[in-house]
């Protein structure tokens, strides 16, 4: 809901922050694989106890996926850079509320919930992008990418604010999980009304 938005201000450091990396020759895949690094000490900090600290690798993990997308945008996109984003982004997403289930058993339920509603968004995203890509229709603001990207409530940017509220208020996990998989069921909706407008 709020990522065309954010993009659009961030945008401009981003981009600067991008063409140096370019301009050291570090291509937009080997970012978004130091990225997913990052995902690994996340869930080891949440696993102990250390919040804090597990938020900080989720931002950086989320601040390097915004710089690869700013190096393709330099370089020009490619289909496996956007293969393998979509793929960095999905282990991200799965990972964090494993992560809340492993450390408290009392979580795991809620986790299944949010980690299916991310699953089926998932689905209605990518599945949306491969049968309209041929169509060419342009993205809604997000300029170049290596896919169709459709909008909904529940992207990325709730998705970082869904999992900066987990670390910070861990003892409310299973709230902020059911609010995300209602948010994920409206995506859902938004998407299923979307993809019938323009493919029939």
């Amino acid at each position: 809901m709020f990522d065309i938005t954010l993009q659009k201000k961030l945008k401009p450091l981003v981009h600067k922050i991008g063409t140096l990396f370019v301009s050291a020759g570090i291509s937009a895949n080997m970012i978004t694989m130091v990225g997913m690094i990052f995902i690994i000490p996340a869930c080891g900090a949440i696993l102990y106890g250390y919040h804090g600290l597990a938020l900080c690798f989720i931002l950086l993990n989320r601040i390097i996926d915004g710089l690869d997308g700013a190096i393709a945008q330099i370089n020009g996109p490619t289909q496996f850079g956007g293969y393998l984003d979509s793929l960095a982004d999905f282990f991200f997403y799965a990972s964090i509320p494993l992560a809340f289930a492993w450390a408290e058993p009392e979580n795991a339920k809620w986790a299944a919930l949010l980690l299916a509603s991310f699953m089926v968004t998932g689905v209605s995203f990518l599945a949306f992008a491969a049968i309209a890509g041929d169509k060419k229709e342009a993205d809604e603001g997000r300029g170049q990418k290596a896919f169709l990207y459709t909008i909904g409530l529940m992207e990325g940017t709730e998705t970082i604010i869904t999992f900066t509220l987990m670390c910070f208020f861990p003892a409310y996990f299973a709230w902020i999980a059911i609010t995300a998989s209602v948010l994920c069921a409206l995506t859902i909706a938004q998407r299923l009304k979307m993809a019938a407008d323009f493919l029939d």
